[in-house]
C-alpha cells in the first residue's frame, strides 16, 4: 500500500477487514496461521493497526450485548453457533457503519455514541456526549456509552469528579469495580482503588449498589453522604460526611490526610504510586500519618516517611517498598 491518499472504497476495506480480526481473533477456533496472517496483515499500513484498536474498543462494548428473548426470532441465527458470537460478530460489523441506523440501538443494545479517556499526569477537564462535565483525576481512566435508554461510564481505573446534565427519561449509571451509581443530573465524586470503591455526592442524589448483578437500584445517598464498597460487600456502607470534609482536594492538586492510620492512608497513596506502598504487618499499619501532599510529588513521600515516622524501608521480591515499623524499646528497669 502506498502512501497516496486512500480512496473512501480502499479505507471502508481496511474497516471490513479489521472488523472481520477481531471476529476471528476472538473466535475458539482461530488457528495459529490465521493469527500470523493477522500480522502480517496489521503490519503492513499504520492504519490496520490502527482502525484494529478502534475495532477492539467497539468489542468491548459489544461484549455486553443480552441473550436473545422471544422479542429476536430464533431463526435469525444458525442452531450451531453460539448467540453472544453472533451478536458481538453483528455489533462489530455493525459499528463499522452509522450505529443510529443498526437496530441495536432501537433494541437498547448497543449505543450511539463511545467515547474513551485517560488522565496520565495531569488533572484534565472532559465533556461527555451527553454534555455532563468530568474532571479525571491523575492516573484515571473511563468510557462512555450512550444508549437509547440510559448513559453509561465505566471508571476503569482512578477517581472522577461528575456534574451530570439532568435527564430523566435517561438514567447516568457510572460502574465501578463491581457495583454501580444511578443517576438522573446531580455532582458527585467516584473514587476506585483496585476493589475499593468510595463515592461522595455533592448534591442531587444517587443509588449506590455494591453488587451489580443484585435485584434493585442499591441504597440512595443524599447530600454529604458517602457510600463506601469493596469486592464481596452485599451492601454500600453509608456515612455522613462533614464540612471539613478533604476527599475533593485532588480537585486542587492535593492529598489531605487528616492523622490516618497506614492502613486507611495507604490506599489513598498508592493510587498516584508506580508500586504500590506495602505493609510488613498489622502493627506498621496502625501507625499514623497526617500532612498535606502535591498529587504530583507522593513519589517523593515513600522516601521521607522513615523521616517522620517511627518506621524503615525495605523491598519485597516483586519490587515494592515496604514500610516496616521500628520495634520500640523496652524500658530499663
Amino acid at each position: 500500500m502506498t502512501d497516496s491518499p486512500l480512496s473512501q472504497a480502499q479505507y471502508d476495506a481496511i474497516t471490513d477487514a479489521a472488523a472481520h480480526w477481531c471476529m476471528r481473533l476472538h473466535a475458539v477456533d482461530c488457528t495459529a496461521q490465521e493469527r500470523l496472517a493477522f500480522e502480517q496483515w496489521r503490519d503492513a499500513h499504520p492504519l490496520h493497526a490502527f482502525e484494529y484498536e478502534a475495532m477492539l474498543d467497539i468489542w468491548e462494548v459489544a461484549g455486553d450485548l443480552p441473550r436473545p428473548d422471544a422479542a429476536v426470532p430464533a431463526a435469525r441465527i444458525k442452531p450451531a453457533t453460539p448467540w453472544r458470537t453472533v451478536g458481538i460478530a453483528a455489533a462489530v460489523s455493525a459499528l463499522a457503519l452509522p450505529l443510529a441506523a443498526y437496530s441495536g440501538w432501537n433494541l437498547g443494545w448497543l449505543p450511539d455514541a463511545y467515547q474513551h479517556f485517560e488522565a496520565s499526569d495531569t488533572v484534565r477537564q472532559i465533556t461527555l456526549g451527553d454534555g455532563s462535565q468530568v474532571e479525571l483525576n491523575l492516573g484515571s481512566e473511563l468510557t462512555f456509552s450512550n444508549y437509547k435508554d440510559h448513559r453509561r461510564v465505566t471508571l476503569d481505573k482512578g477517581e472522577a469528579f461528575f456534574s451530570v446534565s439532568h435527564d430523566t427519561a435517561h438514567p447516568f449509571i457510572v460502574k465501578a469495580a463491581d457495583g454501580r451509581i444511578r443517576v438522573t443530573g446531580t455532582k458527585f465524586n467516584v473514587w476506585m482503588y483496585e476493589d475499593q470503591v468510595r463515592v461522595n455526592l455533592i448534591e442531587g442524589s444517587v443509588l449506590v449498589s455494591s453488587n451489580d448483578d443484585l435485584a434493585g437500584d442499591g441504597l440512595r445517598l443524599g447530600p454529604a453522604m458517602q457510600a463506601r464498597y469493596r469486592h464481596g460487600d452485599y451492601t454500600p456502607q453509608i456515612s455522613q460526611t462533614y464540612p471539613d470534609d478533604n476527599s475533593l482536594a485532588w480537585r486542587s492538586g492535593k492529598l489531605v490526610l487528616d492523622d490516618l492510620a497506614l492502613s486507611d492512608a495507604l490506599p489513598l497513596i498508592n493510587r498516584y504510586l508506580d508500586k504500590p506502598l506495602m505493609l510488613a504487618d498489622h502493627s506498621t499499619g496502625s501507625i499514623r500519618l497526617g500532612g498535606i501532599y502535591n498529587i504530583k510529588e507522593l513519589g517523593s513521600l515513600v522516601a521521607s516517611l522513615p523521616k517522620v515516622l517511627p518506621v524503615y524501608l525495605t523491598r519485597n521480591k516483586d519490587g515494592n517498598p515496604v514500610l516496616n515499623a521500628i520495634p520500640r524499646q523496652s524500658p530499663k528497669s
